[in-house]
C-alpha cells in the first residue's frame, strides 16, 4: 500500500467498514480501515490522511469524541460521521463539534461522494472518468 495520505475509515461495524473501504478503492481513493477509534488515534500522524470518517456510536471513544480529540490535536483534517440516529439533536452536536457533514446509515454513495467531491477528491477516476 502506498504511503501517500488517505482516507481513514473508523467503524466497528465490520460490514460498514468494509463497504465504505470497499466504495473508496472503486473510486481509486487510498483508504486505510479501523475497527475502534482507539486504533486510529494509534495509527494517526499529522499528514498521513486526508480525511476521515467515522461512526457516532462505538465501544470506547464515540465518535464525538474523537471529533474533540482530533481538534485538540490541532489538525484541520475535514471529519464526515456517519450514523444511525436519526435524531436532529444527535446531528446538530456532531456539526457543533467540527463535523463536516453528519450521515445517516444507511449511507447512499452518492451522497458521500458528494462531500468527497466538495473536499477536492477526483470521485471519478475509478468510475471511468477521471481528469
Amino acid at each position: 500500500m502506498s504511503n501517500s495520505p488517505r482516507i481513514a475509515v473508523v467503524d466497528d461495524d465490520e460490514a460498514v467498514r468494509e463497504s465504505l473501504s470497499d466504495l473508496l478503492q472503486v473510486l481509486d481513493l487510498p483508504c486505510r480501515s479501523f475497527d475502534r477509534a482507539e486504533a486510529f488515534l494509534t495509527a494517526y500522524a499529522s499528514g498521513a490522511f486526508t480525511c476521515l470518517i467515522t461512526d457516532l456510536r462505538m465501544p470506547g471513544i464515540g465518535g464525538v469524541e474523537l471529533l474533540r480529540r482530533m481538534k485538540a490535536l490541532g489538525g484541520p483534517m475535514p471529519v464526515i460521521v456517519i450514523t444511525s440516529s436519526t435524531d436532529h439533536s444527535t446531528h446538530r452536536d456532531v456539526m457543533e463539534n467540527g463535523a463536516m457533514a453528519c450521515l445517516t446509515k444507511p449511507i447512499r454513495g452518492e451522497e458521500l461522494i458528494h462531500h468527497l467531491r466538495a473536499l477536492g477528491y477526483d470521485c471519478d477516476k475509478g468510475r471511468g472518468g477521471g481528469r
